[in-house]
């Protein structure tokens, strides 16, 4: 950037961070919310949300030359406010002066939201694996689709700066795009939120699919009151608070003549089976047959 006289001078890093906190100080006396970015290490993102939030600005071409400068700033903590809303970013940069940045992204149609939540539905078992990004490989590649997806393409976004450069996308611009990226790893469902759709949505179809797993386990743990009364041969009665059982009716008389008989029948062979053997017929000592006979040898 330059003048009429010549190119600015240049501010060092530590002058303009004592610039930007003097400022951010201004505001929140003012009660205007405060959420900075902060990068550690050189890695901008981590996880799958912010890395392909990333990945996605590489592929602006017409803005290749200003995304390293955008790198940079966000490093260094220029980006000292960002706010993610339906559709719009609000970010505040600290560079010669603070400015102010303002992105809008075009909201995703609602035939297309449909479309991502057919593709992808049946391939996201649950909302914490859809937000820590674990699932398929065709799951992601869906997802991060260019005008299909749920990345903005260069033609869906505007971009706009306070500061004097000329270009759409300055590096503060920059700074800040790559700033999404890192808030995505803390917060990935603000990429929803950015497109004003329902997250949730994505895997409704999947538990469609299967509506009576969860009741089906249930009735299996759980045993019926009919069960109870076959086993037991009890009529269950509920009460409020708990399961009784009541007093059972009278059994069927040929019923009980056949439980009687096996009872009967049972006692006896125990009895037997307790005698001691001097006392029992020779045919039981000899197992059912009869001893031999001496006979007088007719010579």
């Amino acid at each position: 950037m330059y003048n009429d006289w010549g190119w600015q001078p240049y501010v060092p890093v530590a002058e303009r961070r004592r610039k930007s906190a003097r400022q951010i100080e201004k505001l929140k006396k003012k009660g205007h919310p405060i959420s900075p970015v902060v990068i550690e290490g050189r890695a901008i993102a981590k996880t799958f949300w912010g890395k392909a939030w990333c990945d996605n600005l590489e592929r602006y071409s017409d803005f290749a030359n200003r995304l390293p400068r955008g790198r940079t700033y966000v490093r260094n903590g220029s980006v000292v406010d960002l706010q993610i809303g339906a559709g719009k970013i609000a970010a505040l940069v600290s560079g010669s002066e603070i400015y102010e940045v303002a992105v809008e992204v075009k909201p995703v149609s609602k035939a297309r939201w449909r479309s991502i939540c057919a593709d992808c539905a049946a391939g996201i078992d649950s909302l914490v694996e859809l937000l820590q990004g674990r699932f398929s490989k065709g799951v992601m590649e869906r997802l991060c689709q260019q005008r299909t997806g749920l990345f903005p393409s260069p033609q869906e976004i505007q971009l706009s700066c306070s500061c004097p450069d000329w270009a759409s996308m300055c590096k503060h611009v920059a700074a800040v795009l790559y700033g999404i990226g890192a808030r995505l790893d803390q917060q990935p469902e603000l990429l929803f939120r950015l497109h004003n759709v329902d997250e949730k949505k994505l895997i409704a179809k999947a538990g469609k699919e299967l509506p009576l797993a969860g009741k089906a386990l249930a009735a299996e743990k759980t045993l019926a009151t009919e069960d109870l009364s076959a086993i037991f041969g009890l009529e269950m009665a509920q009460t409020a608070d708990r399961v009784t059982p009541s007093p059972a009716p009278a059994a069927k008389p040929e019923r009980a003549k056949k439980a009687a008989k096996k009872i009967t029948k049972a006692r006896t062979n125990l009895r037997g089976m307790a005698r001691p053997i001097a006392a029992r017929p020779a045919a039981d000592r000899h197992h059912g047959r009869p001893p031999k006979q001496d006979h007088p040898r007719v010579v």
